[in-house]
């Protein structure tokens, strides 16, 4: 049944997890982490939802327009799936945003591939880091895949070399000089500190380490597996999913170095994680094997939820 519903792109999918985000969103906030909003806070976190559910059509986008999986919906489910699996995230606003722009950075990179405005891509995709550094100082780390990806592809081009630092000096000097004209110039120095997150509570940090590290080691298998059944598909294909892999890996060390009481930033690996799931899904070739799978990754996320937030 599942399979049957998103194993293909229609309307009533994004439906279906668009409304199901729009409510979980209000619950995890207002219900299970019993937070109150003044008419300003309403209005922001009104935006952060934007953003989240925009996240969803970003993500399609990116698996289609790059073929990264076939013509089903399967990323934008485990995306979805995936949220509902580490609902904390969605406390942090940072996090959200962070992952959006995370998510456009993305999208340009892989579509360097193509060699087509190789120059024009990598600015886009510097300037879409550096922007989501604002609202988390490591993002910066997603620079390696940056020139990861341009090694791959054009490493001969020393000129393009220096193209992501042109575009991060472009958004310093913007916010920079947003910065002087509201005259809060401190925060450069405040935010960008680089500051292992820190627990107070070590039983917290074991409950959120624990969930996270499984999360990492089950993709890791599910990721080398499906590596070796997409063997025969092509290097292209190939160096897409590398860049796939190195995302996650660097949105699992931001994820481990950053989170910290008020701070969830594991949504970062949630589209490469997503991917990964998909492409293994697809890879099954009996049905009612990728169906049980599907239950599977539906009733995971449901029966952790249960342990977390009423069994206790």
């Amino acid at each position: 049944m599942i399979s049957s519903v998103f194993g293909k792109t229609k309307p009533i999918n994004y439906i279906i997890l668009l409304s199901f985000l729009f409510i979980f969103y209000w619950i995890v906030n207002l219900y299970i982490y019993e937070q109150t909003f003044t008419s300003l806070e309403w209005v922001l976190q009104s935006v952060v939802l934007g953003f989240l559910l925009f996240s969803i059509f970003a993500v399609n986008f990116i698996v289609k327009r790059n073929q990264i999986t076939a013509n089903n919906s399967y990323a934008i489910l485990f995306f979805t799936l995936l949220i509902f699996l580490f609902p904390e995230a969605l406390r942090d606003n940072n996090g959200i945003i962070c992952g959006f722009f995370l998510l456009l950075a993305f999208r340009r990179i892989i579509s360097i591939r193509s060699l087509r405005n190789v120059k024009m891509k990598l600015f886009d995709a510097s300037l879409w880091i550096a922007v989501a550094s604002i609202f988390y100082d490591w993002a910066l780390l997603f620079f390696i895949l940056v020139y990861i990806t341009l090694s791959m592809y054009e490493p001969k081009n020393i000129r393009n070399w220096f193209v992501p630092i042109i575009a991060t000096a472009t958004v310093a000097l913007i916010v920079f000089s947003a910065l002087i004209f509201m005259d809060s110039t401190q925060f450069i120095f405040e935010h960008y500190t680089f500051e292992l997150g820190i627990y107070s509570d070590p039983g917290e940090l074991w409950a959120q380490g624990q969930k996270l590290v499984f999360y990492a080691m089950f993709i890791l298998v599910v990721g080398t597996y499906t590596f070796v059944k997409i063997g025969k598909l092509g290097l292209g294909r190939i160096l897409i999913m590398r860049l796939v892999a190195i995302a996650f890996t660097l949105g699992v060390a931001v994820s481990l170095i950053k989170t910290a009481p008020d701070t969830f930033p594991v949504i970062i690996t949630f589209f490469p994680g997503a991917a990964l799931l998909a492409k293994y899904v697809e890879t099954i070739k009996r049905d009612k094997i990728r169906e049980m799978v599907l239950i599977i990754g539906l009733l995971v996320p449901i029966i952790t939820w249960i342990a977390e937030h009423i069994v206790k």
